[in-house]
């Protein structure tokens, strides 16, 4: 049964092009179009891998984040931040969090900016699911 890997991105041309290359990639793509329905399917699903965006309505990426790696039933699930924003910046609205009463949450698998290359992603994807 192939690895399943859930997509967080509330732009349709991104999950568009990101299911395509999990495909290509001999995986299953699960989609969610912000963190609240991410969160749904996390808990359903079960994925082996999460490519999260970090701005989106609803619930952020940020937030979707803290929770999967502060809940022991989430925290060995791989998450890649996929993001326009810099991982600095990320980082800092982690930091933010945490000084307003958030737990500590470790930095990112793996913080690649958009946009990104499909090789590049695949490679990524082959990196942590084998």
């Amino acid at each position: 049964m192939p690895k399943k890997v859930l997509v967080v991105d509330d732009d349709p041309d991104v999950r568009l092009i990101n299911r395509t290359i999990i495909e290509e990639n001999g995986y299953t793509a699960l989609i969610a179009e912000d963190g609240e329905q991410g969160l749904q399917i996390i808990k359903k699903e079960s994925p082996d891998l999460v490519l999260l965006d970090v701005l989106m309505p609803k619930q952020s990426g940020l937030r979707l984040y803290s929770q999967l790696k502060t809940n022991k039933s989430f925290q060995k699930i791989p998450v890649v931040i996929l993001s326009g924003i810099a991982k600095r910046t990320f980082l800092r609205s982690q930091k933010a969090l945490v000084e307003f009463g958030g737990n500590e949450v470790p930095e990112p698998e793996i913080y690649l900016e958009k946009p990104v290359e499909s090789d590049e992603l695949g490679k990524v994807l082959r990196d942590l699911l084998g």
